[in-house]
């Protein structure tokens, strides 16, 4: 018994705690129940005011877009898929899976997030609804703000996991894999914020009747920028040799794994208590 527990410990390569948990997963476990609290803090605050809005306050269902959230939650429902696979594939030592489900996160995440983002910019011009003009605002924007922040830390780190992949197995003998590290992260962050912001104008214009030819026009530095980044990152993933990262960092990946999954599941309760009370 004793050996068979030993060898399901060191297939995670990582120091454990008398409970038998490895360090960092302990330590993730940790970080994760005190944001517990923390969301739960938020999420009981809007609650409050949702039960006793002050007079004059707006009406939710005058200002969400059901449809649009739906949305972006079934994407981040399908990013917790890929996230799954990730961590499936490195522990069966499947690193080429395992990018492309990393990658498929990141794209994912980057959906939610500029779901987010247009969602916010079009409260606030076309709904009126500010962080300071209504109790509604506030709660809304801080708790909904702050899962957004979490999400794009979680892309970041994700950005990083994927890169960190490719160093090489001997880094005395390839001195410059630092510096390419960094530019792959830079020019991941790159698609990810171009291919955004263009996707979040090209809404814009398509609801106010524009044509695809006036976003080219206007769009024409964020669709260039995109396919130099894109060009970059495609050159900056071309194999090099043997690379030290493996079935011996399946922890990390696991790690990470925990805290996207959290994350997936707060927005689940915020979907919940914030958008699908009001239509119950």
């Amino acid at each position: 018994m004793s050996s068979t527990a030993a060898t399901t410990i060191d297939h995670h390569h990582d120091h454990t705690t008398t409970t038998g948990i490895p360090n960092k997963k302990l330590l993730m476990w940790a970080f994760l129940a005190s944001d517990c609290m923390f969301f739960g803090c938020l999420i009981a605050t809007h609650l409050i005011y949702r039960l006793h809005p002050p007079p004059g306050a707006p009406h939710p269902k005058d200002i969400f877009s059901i449809e649009l959230t739906s949305f972006s939650t079934f994407i981040l429902l399908m990013s917790s898929l890929m996230m799954a696979l990730a961590v499936n594939a490195i522990q069966k030592n499947n690193l080429k899976s395992m990018r492309w489900s990393l990658l498929t996160t990141v794209f994912f995440g980057a959906i939610f997030l500029g779901c987010q983002v247009y969602e916010f910019e079009h409260f606030v011009h076309a709904k009126n609804l500010t962080i300071t003009n209504s109790i509604l605002g506030t709660t809304f924007y801080t708790l909904t703000g702050t899962h957004g922040t979490h999400v794009a830390i979680g892309v970041f780190w994700l950005i990083i996991m994927y890169v960190r992949s490719f160093q090489p197995a001997t880094p005395r003998a390839d001195r410059g894999w630092f510096w390419r590290g960094l530019l792959h992260i830079a020019a991941i962050c790159g698609v990810v914020l171009f291919a955004m912001f263009a996707v979040i104008n090209l809404a814009h214009l398509l609801l106010a009747g524009e044509t695809v030819g006036t976003f080219f026009a206007q769009n024409y530095v964020h669709l260039i920028g995109l396919v130099v980044s894109t060009g970059l990152c495609l050159q900056l993933a071309r194999p090099r040799g043997p690379v030290a990262f493996g079935e011996a960092n399946a922890i990390d990946v696991e790690s990470m794994g925990l805290y996207w999954h959290f994350v997936d599941i707060v927005w689940i309760v915020i979907f919940t208590v914030v958008y699908l009370l009001e239509y119950l």
